[in-house]
């Protein structure tokens, strides 16, 4: 609850409590624990490497923590923007659901669940399948279904084939890989971009529009971010720009006016000179020091609008592997700030926690997502990296109802991230009319110095930066991937999805941790699994 006129007692009381019960229980905790893991899924398999930080984000207990959805089973009656908010999750765990639905009228009711394909889209796939001599592999169709026709086409004119005989990774993976790689060189890629760069490539200016552009002043290149359309000539929007006086307190051109243009608008976004009377919320912060370090930015430059800092896990579960989330608590609230656990950060839109909160956030962040490891798999592996994409697609819609207008973004992850792609990333918010306007070093940012962690069970015994590094991804590639919200007003289509593979394409899985098994033991593994990623959609957190 956020005190306006003096940090929450009661709450920090509160908060000591249980630290001392924790800590007069932790046999009983470890002893909980050990039976978690030994009823886990793929507990004894290869450990996905690449795991990054901010663990598990849509898989983060929404039902413990207020989720109007408390069964997980039913789906609450909702207002339009409510339902548009969080159709995409419901919709998924739909998808799901219907592996194990024995009823034939319900199971063609949820058919409508999928996106329609047409029958050009199953002659291309079957024509690639054929060629490659896959026709029987499941996994490999299942990637194929999910590409666009243009896509499909793509792969045929370019006699791409994935390697069969590759010891390292499965033909479903090695596909999937290079049709990211390809629609990622179609764009701006996932590395430092200016806000000149990434306006071009949004406008799909030429190199002459460039140069005139980066030649502007402060007040001129902000104006031209504003009025410009694509519908107007380039050298029209920049004559009225030279001739437009901005008024004294727009705070932002007047700072300077005519100053260089892409300096200092990228200084205001790494200073993050952000709106000081809106609320700002960050999400999957695991230890809650990023958020620390956001309320105490904020107080230095006089802000007046909330911080609301969110966790995935329980409170019990940041007591064993924080032992400074308490005092960090004490902290944050200290700042007015409020600080909620277990909140899925793709249901917000069915959690009491968040009721009138709409269009009231001026600043989101969200510090290197990731969908949660799955025993047994690589990030990138078809059968779990779906779930990665689909985090992305179903956060960015979430915060439409949230975000006011103008409100700014900033997501920050590794540009060689082979879970949560920058991809996805860019793409999501794209696709929900959030304006990718930069691409910015995260080192260079003011917010880059906090406590990062793993976010998951390994920050009990170290932590990133303690001779510890994240396996193949370099900290010059950590980068924050900056948007504003720009709503057209129209009625966006429903949010597309990243298809889940099905039972029994799992079950011709002949790699990862499905490969090593037969028989029952395979269908039990496959049955677990698709157990554990209905309960994600659910909003509760596996592992």
């Amino acid at each position: 609850t956020f005190f306006p006129f003096g940090p929450c007692a009661s709450r920090s009381e509160e908060c000591t409590l249980r630290i001392m019960e924790q800590e007069g229980g932790e046999e009983q905790v470890e002893d909980e624990e050990e039976e978690q893991q030994e009823g886990g899924v793929g507990e004894d398999d290869e450990v996905a490497e690449d795991a990054e930080e901010g663990y598990v984000g849509n898989q983060t207990g929404g039902a413990r923590g207020g989720d109007l959805d408390h069964n997980g089973d039913s789906e609450p009656e909702m207002d339009p923007d409510t339902q548009d908010a969080v159709e995409g999750v419901l919709r998924l765990k739909r998808l799901l659901s219907r592996e194990f639905e024995e009823d034939e009228q319900v199971k063609k009711k949820l058919k409508t669940d999928l996106d329609a394909r047409s029958a050009a889209q199953d002659m291309k796939v079957s024509q690639l399948l054929n060629k490659w001599g896959l026709s029987s592999d499941s996994l490999t169709r299942h990637v194929l279904e999910n590409l666009s026709i243009d896509d499909l086409q793509q792969l045929i004119t370019s006699n791409y084939s994935p390697d069969t005989r590759n010891m390292w990774k499965s033909p479903a993976e090695l596909l999937q890989t290079h049709t990211n790689q390809v629609r990622e060189s179609k764009g701006p890629g996932g590395n430092s971009l200016d806000v000149v760069s990434s306006f071009k490539h949004k406008w799909k200016l030429d190199v002459s529009a460039e140069r005139t552009l980066r030649g502007l002043v402060h007040k001129d290149l902000r104006y031209v971010f504003r009025n410009y359309d694509g519908k107007r000539k380039l050298d029209v929007v920049v004559a009225e720009a030279k001739q437009h006086e901005p008024p004294e307190d727009e705070l932002s051109t007047a700072t300077l006016p005519d100053g260089g243009g892409v300096q200092l608008v990228g200084r205001f976004t790494r200073l993050e000179l952000i709106d000081p009377l809106a609320d700002a919320a960050v999400f999957g912060d695991a230890n809650l020091s990023f958020a620390l370090n956001l309320v105490k930015h904020r107080k230095a430059l006089g802000h007046v609008g909330r911080v609301i800092a969110t966790t995935f896990e329980t409170f019990e579960t940041l007591l064993e592997r924080y032992k400074e989330i308490g005092e960090t608590i004490v902290k944050l609230e200290e700042h007015f700030a409020e600080v909620h656990h277990g909140v899925d950060c793709t249901r917000i839109a069915i959690d009491q926690r968040f009721h009138g909160m709409t269009n009231s956030f001026g600043a989101v962040y969200y510090n290197y997502p990731h969908a949660g490891a799955v025993g047994g798999f690589f990030d990138g592996h078809p059968v779990v990296n779906w779930r990665h994409e689909n985090l992305m697609r179903l956060f960015f819609r979430a915060l439409r109802k949230y975000v006011k207008p103008g409100g700014s973004v900033k997501v920050a992850s590794n540009a060689g991230a082979v879970g949560v792609r920058f991809s996805y990333i860019v793409g999501s918010g794209v696709e929900n009319e959030f304006v990718h306007v930069e691409t910015m070093p995260f080192q260079q940012w003011q917010l880059h110095r906090y406590g990062r962690s793993y976010g998951d069970r390994r920050d009990t015994y170290k932590r990133p930066g303690e001779g510890e590094q994240y396996n193949a991804q370099r900290a010059d590639s950590d980068m924050v991937y900056c948007f504003v919200y720009k709503p057209s007003g129209a009625q966006l289509p429903r949010q597309q999805i990243r298809m889940p593979p099905t039972y029994k394409t799992m079950l011709g899985c002949t790699d990862g941790a499905l490969g090593e098994r037969q028989g029952e033991s395979k269908k039990k593994l496959a049955t677990e699994l698709f157990k554990r990623f209905m309960q994600e959609c659910s909003g509760v957190h596996v592992g």
